[in-house]
Parts: C-alpha cells; structure tokens; sequence
C-alpha cells in the first residue's frame, strides 16, 4: 500500500499536467465537435445547438473531405515507404566499419530535422520555383524544360513527397543505427561462413533483426504523415486545383477561414480514428509477424 501511495504521490503532477493541458481540451473539442459552434455561437451561445453526428454525417458527403483525405492518403502511401527506405539506407551506410567521419554525417543528415519547417519549406518553394528556381535552373542546363513543380496538379503532391522525406528522414535514421548497433555480429560472421552475400545477410540476418525496429518507425511515420499541413500551407495553399489540400489543412480552413469549429473538431476526431486504425493494423500486422 505504501509503495502504491507513493508511487501516485510521484505521478500525480504528471498526471495533473496531462489531464489539464491535453484531457480537458480533448473532451471539450469532443463536445465541440456534437455542436454547430461558429460564429454566431462565439459571439451569443445562445446561438449554440446540439447536433450530435450531425456533423460527422455532414462531412461524410463533403466532396472536398474525401478529396483531402485521398490526397493525405496518397501522402502517406508514397511518403512513408520511401522515408523509411531513405532512412535505412543511410543507417546502414553510416554503421558501415568503413564509413569515415560518422558524427559529421550524422549530424549533417539529422541537421534538417531540427531546422524551422516553415523557414526550410520557404526557400524549398524558391528552389522549385517555376521561372528562377535552382531546380529548373539544373534541368535546363541538361536540356530538359522547366516543370511547373508546384503550380502542375501532377507534380505538387510528388514534391511535397520529396520535401517531407528529406525533413524528416534523419530522425528514423537515428533510430535505426540504434537498432542495427544492438544486432550481434556474430550473426553476420556465421552467414559469411555460410557465404551469404551482403545483399542475402540484409534480406535474411539485417531484417529479421530489425523487425521490432522497423515497427516502430512505421507507426511514428505514419502517425506524422497523416498530420500533414505545414508543408501545403507554406508551399502551395492547398492548390492547384485543390491537389495538396490535406485533411489537416481542410480543418484549418473550416475552423479558421469559415469559423465552423464544431466540424473542424469533427475532422480532428475523424483523422484520430483513422490513424487509431491504421497504427492498429501495423501493430498486429508486427505481432503475427513475430509469431511466425
């Protein structure tokens, strides 16, 4: 009884903390979101009406919701395979016995993490640009015409695509040169006697052990990139043609631009159920796979 007292006594202002700064708000955009907030509402709460799944069903049969949420999901579709690939990759070259200066490199990689997204997604949008970007500048001097990256429907997704990878990838990065540190080499000196090639020690030994790891990057980039917004804010404003509006950025307009904060709660609290799913699916798709 006394260590379960203390214990309590030791968690309790954590647990006040959270239950002030994120419990409360989240019941209240809960309750927001069964409402017609607006406003009308903000100005008189008389104004004020229970809708229950009202808005909910409304968004259901909002063309341009679907429309962001194919957008966010053809973000997360494309965006976080290649990020975990270009993660790995320089993990494993970076953990290489014969990769020379490491910690200039890994600071180097992991620099863009840490860097304001809005000052970096600024001059991204300059180097893209479609008359004087650096980009076009290149692809000129190879013969190839300049492409209106983010100004074409075809190409803006794909460049955002790009732009997200290269801001975040160092952080899974980190985290998998922890996870290829903790696999034993003797593993790797056992399949060389067996004459393994590298390529089959990765599919085979690399892999295998980094199972768990992967998982968990998995479901931190995939929780991540469904909440895009910054990126489509700064670079595009959710054009052309409504091409990179994302769901998040869909509730930004509803509750900021329109003031209908009551469906912008509902669209936060549809984007959370959808990411519960999705992070649900890859934790049992995990644990079967360690059974097996």
């Amino acid at each position: 009884m006394r260590a379960s007292t203390a214990g309590w006594i030791f968690a309790g202002p954590a647990l006040i903390v959270l239950g002030i700064f994120f419990g409360i708000p989240v019941v209240s955009a809960l309750l927001l979101s069964l409402t017609d907030f607006d406003l009308y509402a903000l100005s008189d709460m008389s104004n004020l009406r229970f809708v229950a799944l009202g808005n909910y069903l409304e968004l259901l049969q909002t063309p341009l919701f679907w429309k962001s949420l194919g957008n966010t999901a053809y973000f997360v579709v494309v965006g976080v395979p290649l990020s975990i690939a270009v993660s790995l990759g320089a993990a494993l070259l970076l953990n290489a016995k014969a990769a020379r200066l490491k910690g200039l490199f890994r600071t180097a990689l992991f620099a863009p993490v840490v860097t304001t997204l809005v000052a970096v997604a600024v001059i991204w949008r300059y180097l893209f640009h479609t008359s004087y970007g650096l980009v076009n500048w290149a692809l000129g001097h190879i013969g190839i015409a300049p492409v209106d990256w983010l100004g074409d429907p075809t190409w803006a997704m794909p460049t955002i695509i790009l732009f997200a990878v290269w801001k975040n990838f160092g952080y899974n990065m980190v985290i998998f040169i922890a996870g290829l540190a903790a696999i034993p080499e003797d593993l790797y000196e056992a399949a060389r006697i067996d004459g393994a090639s590298r390529w089959k020690q990765f599919v085979h030994v690399t892999l295998p052990m980094l199972g768990p790891v992967l998982l968990v990057v998995a479901v931190i980039t995939v929780s991540g990139y469904f909440q895009l917004f910054a990126e489509p804010y700064v670079m595009t404003r959710g054009d052309p043609l409504q091409s990179t509006v994302s769901v998040l950025y869909f509730m930004y307009e509803e509750g900021f631009m329109w003031w209908n904060l009551g469906r912008a709660s509902a669209v936060a609290f549809l984007l959370f159920l959808i990411i519960l799913g999705v992070t649900t699916l890859l934790l049992r798709f995990g644990r079967r796979r360690e059974l097996v």
